[in-house]
């Protein structure tokens, strides 16, 4: 079955469907950039330019259902992003990355959608203006190898050229001739539509984890032990699948330090404590070679990487396991908890929701069972 973010698409009934639609009109833009008006009038012209593309009318129905979906939300957080720095000169940074929160949070509490169709979506609202920069940024070759593992390229670029064509400027040739450039690097470093491969999971990680990593690069595979991470929000069953690995393998879990402590789950004052112990722990394990599991959320990059930094200090080689129910089914798991996490703070904790990529770890799993 075909996946859509809505079946009807007229305009005025799109307003009404969706509030973040709606937020779009009279959000104002560069005038020198976007000479057209506000994000809503930019946003119709880019899904016009996007259906009117070659490339786009040769994509299977779903790859085009995908693409439409990213183009009606690529702007969606020029709403809360926008400033007026005088005389017509707007400024919308940060908006891009914010866009990929909010697509991620729209696409899996109201229009459930599939996880692996919504990541795709977020990861193209996130990096649609990438093609047309990429030369100017820190390392490019590395960037746009990190991005095919989360995307393709191909779509990316038709993105970014319905966003261009789909505005009034001036330097419309300029933006066109730089897309240009952007598929020919792409195909110059492999990862043109696909992902780029690696010979080993370990020649990946240590490319896009070590400051002198390089592409070819194959690295002797001598770990000491594997430490498996487990990552998602409260409620999620983290603690369910772990169990279900019915192994004799140890557990380093921060729930459960706060239960041995009597610590209350919403005291956030002892964290660092928990924290703290929870590393020891794992350090002992560490010395001994000892393969162990780790649960907590671990939801965001920062989270994994300073606990991916310490277990690869000592030889390990990590797993990242990434835990996701459907929205009604994980609220309901929450309130069957002996100790339920307010609700307020679970929507706090999605809209940090960072998913595990596949540059982070050795290996990443993703655990998507629909019900316990």
């Amino acid at each position: 079955m075909i996946w859509k973010i809505t079946q009807n698409k007229n305009w005025d009934d799109l307003e009404k469907q969706f509030s973040w639609v709606a937020d779009m009109k009279n959000v104002p833009q560069h005038k020198l950039h976007h000479a057209e008006g506000d994000v809503a009038i930019h946003t119709q012209m880019v899904l016009d330019e996007l259906t009117k593309l070659p490339a786009y009318k040769t994509l299977s129905e779903q790859e085009q259902e995908i693409l439409w979906a990213a183009s009606l939300l690529h702007d969606v957080e020029k709403r809360s992003t926008s400033q007026d720095e005088g005389e017509g000169n707007i400024s919308a940074i940060g908006h891009s990355s914010k866009g990929e929160y909010t697509t991620r949070e729209i696409l899996f509490k109201d229009i459930p959608t599939p996880f692996h169709i919504r990541e795709q979506i977020a990861s193209l609202v996130r990096f649609h203006s990438l093609p047309l920069w990429l030369m100017e940024k820190l390392e490019p070759a590395k960037r746009i190898h990190a991005i095919s593992l989360r995307l393709n390229t191909q779509h990316l670029k038709l993105l970014a050229e319905a966003d261009a064509r789909g505005r009034h400027c001036s330097d419309l040739p300029i933006l066109l001739e730089s897309l240009d450039l952007f598929e020919m690097f792409c195909k110059e470093q492999e990862c043109w539509g696909k992902a780029l491969e690696f010979p080993t999971p370990n020649a990946r990680f240590e490319y896009f984890n070590t400051i002198d990593g390089y592409v070819g690069y194959v690295p002797f595979d001598n770990f000491k032990c594997e430490v498996t991470m487990i990552a998602g929000l409260p409620g999620m069953g983290k603690d369910h699948y772990v169990k279900s690995l019915k192994s004799d393998i140890p557990v380093i879990s921060l729930d459960a330090i706060r239960h041995n402590h009597k610590y209350s789950p919403s005291d956030k004052s002892v964290t660092g404590r928990v924290v703290q112990e929870a590393k020891e722990q794992a350090r002992k394990y560490l010395r001994k070679k000892q393969s162990f599991i780790w649960n907590a959320t671990n939801i965001t990059r920062l989270m994994r990487q300073q606990l991916v930094d310490l277990f690869t200090l000592y030889g390990a080689k990590v797993k990242i396991v990434y835990v996701e129910k459907p929205y009604s089914i994980w609220r309901a798991q929450n309130l069957k908890r002996d100790s339920p996490v307010p609700e307020n703070i679970l929507d706090k904790m999605l809209r940090k929701l960072e998913i595990p990529q596949l540059t982070e770890a050795h290996e990443v799993e993703y655990v998507l069972n629909k019900e316990n």
